[in-house]
């Protein structure tokens, strides 16, 4: 196991001052095709690069297509698992790249998705086990993406099984767990403290304002959270650039959404 390789890499994503991170997915395309935000690859990483985020996540397409060598420097965040939004079960992923591939094209870390309670959760546990094995193999880090969603699932945002949920990913070998957050600071700190590895918050659909979407990352950090992973909530802001300015001053300055607001385009 090289925890060499990990500990390196582990500080492209996470800022080495705060410890949190900023991840914006971008895996998107995959299971909805070009949607509105990443039609232009290079031009979504951009936008979010120049306003601090840490990193980026998405296909093998995205390193092909979205790297842009110019510009702030942002990690890159490979993600293995994949599924469209055509098939007769969206919720079923299977890998479709490999770790070895995604060190190739220069990752400083990789995902899975894991759907906890699906019907073929015992083949995506199988694949996040043995994705885990070579990660610390290679010494890269994994970041398991834990969902619970299922027909036992009562709510996804239920804390009882986002913590179960989280605390399997950290079980299985990942490195960084993103999950549900589950509505405030008192319930999402049980999943914090279940799981002994840093746990991120998912953005989840399309929110209805942005300070909502900042009350939700302030409560997350508050319970102990590590910070983000945010997609479309944020490439399909009007200003991706300037929300994740703002985001910023939450997730890595301690302010308070309230005060970020105040800030307004002085951000």
């Amino acid at each position: 196991m090289s925890t060499i390789g990990k500990s390196v890499r582990i500080e492209r994503i996470f800022n080495r001052n705060t410890g949190n991170a900023i991840i914006i997915p971008m895996d998107h395309g995959v299971g909805a095709g070009p949607i509105s935000g990443l039609t232009n690859l290079q031009e979504a990483v951009n936008k979010v690069a120049e306003g601090g985020a840490n990193a980026v996540l998405g296909h093998m397409g995205l390193a092909k297509h979205g790297h842009r060598g110019y510009g702030h420097d942002v990690g890159l965040i490979i993600h293995l698992s994949a599924s469209t939004s055509l098939a007769l079960d969206p919720n079923h992923k299977v890998l479709v790249t490999t770790v070895e591939e995604a060190i190739k094209v220069g990752a400083d870390a990789v995902s899975v998705h894991i759907n906890i309670g699906a019907e073929d959760e015992f083949e995506m546990l199988q694949d996040l086990g043995y994705v885990a094995g070579k990660c610390d193999e290679w010494g890269i880090p994994l970041l398991a993406m834990m969902y619970p969603r299922g027909k036992k699932v009562r709510s996804e945002y239920d804390v009882d099984v986002v913590k179960h949920a989280a605390r399997i990913g950290a079980e299985l070998g990942a490195d960084i767990v993103k999950t549900n957050y589950t509505g405030s600071p008192e319930t999402f700190k049980e999943v914090v403290s279940g799981c002994p590895v840093p746990v991120i918050i998912a953005g989840g659909p399309k929110m209805g304002s942005e300070k909502e979407l900042l009350e939700m990352i302030e409560g997350s950090l508050e319970a102990g959270g590590r910070g983000v992973a945010i997609g479309r909530n944020v490439f399909q802001a009007e200003d991706p650039t300037g929300l994740v300015r703002r985001i910023a001053k939450i997730v890595h300055e301690g302010m308070t959404t309230e005060e970020v607001i105040k800030l307004g385009s002085n951000v």
